[in-house]
């Protein structure tokens, strides 16, 4: 290894404590190593990830890990896809194949069973059916404003898109901690923006606001720190950038159609 020396010349005068000494010059020689090359880091390919056998398969990634740069980067992507959501999904799997009573089960019927009393059953299908739900919801050079009936349903119970995107931005940007921000559509047929601690949704019990999701935004720190570090502001704001409004069209045309 390559190295450089560093000559470090120190002066000591030491003329105010003793006047008759001579100025003196000592030179101290220190080898230090030059950095090692950084090392390489290899990205792979989110079709390459695959889940361990079980009653749930990954939601195959709709993109590639750089398709949503700048608003998410790659390693963020790479990160959050192939090791926090595959770790969620292999525990859910583990989960079920130990309980007869969700065999055969949807995600959404597990998640309303989920009071609370099992916290490792609430936590890892939350995980998996959030993230799910979250990289179907965003999309490379999307963005700006939805279109047709959700865009009236919008203006309808927000007063306009604007006044929508302030209030879900306000819940992403106050959540405590870990957690998520949603937009549903409650039992009512009106829109609603909540949020949810860890990997509760609104699909669970006992949350604050329920209903059919169909639009939401992680603000686990794994999900933007890399990117944004504290500024989870900013994270948020570019995460406009990049929803599917298409497909949260299609979640709400979906959700009604089951009513």
């Amino acid at each position: 290894m390559k190295s450089k020396i560093l000559s470090i010349v120190l002066c000591f005068s030491l003329s105010l404590l003793l006047p008759s000494c001579k100025r003196k010059k000592l030179t101290e020689v220190v080898e230090v190593p030059l950095p090692s090359a950084e090392e390489k880091i290899t990205i792979g390919q989110p079709d390459d990830v695959t889940a361990n056998d079980g009653q749930f398969s990954l939601v195959k990634l709709p993109y590639e890990y750089n398709a949503l740069s700048p608003s998410i980067g790659i390693l963020t992507m790479e990160m959050h896809y192939s090791k926090h959501y595959l770790s969620y999904t292999n525990n859910l799997n583990k989960l079920v194949a130990e309980d007869p009573t969700l065999i055969d089960l949807t995600i959404e019927d597990i998640l309303k069973k989920c009071d609370g009393s099992n916290p490792d059953l609430k936590n890892n299908a939350g995980g998996f059916y959030n993230h799910g739900f979250f990289w179907e919801g965003m999309k490379p050079k999307s963005g700006g404003q939805p279109k047709d009936t959700l865009a009236t349903l919008i203006t309808r119970d927000f007063g306009s898109f604007e006044q929508f995107k302030t209030e879900f931005s306000d819940a992403a940007d106050k959540q405590f901690g870990s957690g998520w921000v949603w937009l549903v559509v409650d039992k009512t047929g009106k829109l609603q923006v909540t949020s949810t601690s860890n990997q509760d949704n609104p699909l669970t019990p006992k949350q604050t606001v329920s209903g059919i999701p169909l639009l939401n935004l992680d603000v686990w720190e794994h999900a933007y720190y890399l990117d944004y570090q504290y500024k989870r502001k900013r994270y948020i704001d570019n995460f406009f950038k990049i929803i599917n409004w298409k497909k949260v069209s299609e979640r709400y045309e979906e959700a009604v159609a089951k009513k």
